[in-house]
């Protein structure tokens, strides 16, 4: 059965590149993203793990942790990583997971026989502080995943949580937002002080509350 959005994200204890790891404690209470790769030593995942290595700051400062895993083992992501820090330019600094078993794969959905019954899927999950699921997203193999986009998502997810909002077509921080419909039109001044624009009745448009 396949996770899906709002679900409890499945716990797990597991070895990994930086040891035994229990996924709930390692979270904490932040953010978390959980991503898998069909393999170590492949070409596209080898720039997916760099890229999010060389963005440890800007997962920090949005309280998200990472981690990565693959169905290889702890030896083969351990040789993995010191080709990735070499040719990326990098120092992985996040765990990744060893799967031998895929009994997290499966927990997560990350096997999909119709692509691959040996590997997993380029899967995506972004979780929340109380451990439930906001975002899935899945790629094939041969197509790398834009961490460009997955730090928007982050930025949107966590101005929701807070604020009676949602983020429009193609949004990025700092830019206007929208009043969500449960927010009559004349209790709008009263929550959002910076003013707003009335478009359509149902469609109002307000500064980004937290800017």
């Amino acid at each position: 059965m396949s996770l899906r959005l709002g679900d409890t994200a499945p716990n797990f204890t597991a070895q990994t590149s930086q040891g035994e790891i229990n996924f709930y404690d390692y979270l904490g209470d932040s953010w978390g993203v959980l991503f898998s790769h069909p393999g170590d030593y492949t070409p596209v995942c080898t720039t997916e793990l760099g890229r999010t290595a060389a963005l440890k700051d800007e997962f920090t400062k949005r309280n998200v942790k990472v981690l990565a895993l693959s169905v290889d083992s702890v030896e083969s992501h351990n040789g993995w990583i010191k080709d990735i820090n070499e040719t990326q330019g990098v120092e992985v600094n996040f765990p990744i997971i060893a799967d031998a078993d895929r009994k997290i794969s499966e927990a997560y959905d990350m096997i999909h026989p119709n692509a691959s019954v040996n590997a997993t899927v380029r899967s995506l999950f972004i979780i929340a502080p109380d451990k439930t699921v906001k975002l899935i997203i899945t790629y094939p193999a041969s197509t790398g995943r834009n961490f460009v986009e997955i730090l928007r998502v982050i930025d949107s997810l966590q101005l929701t949580a807070k604020y009676s909002v949602a983020t429009p077509v193609d949004w990025k921080d700092g830019e206007d937002v929208v009043v969500v419909p449960a927010i009559k039109t004349e209790d709008i001044p009263a929550k959002f002080p910076k003013g707003y624009t009335a478009i359509k009745p149902y469609l109002r448009m307000t500064p980004q509350p937290n800017k």
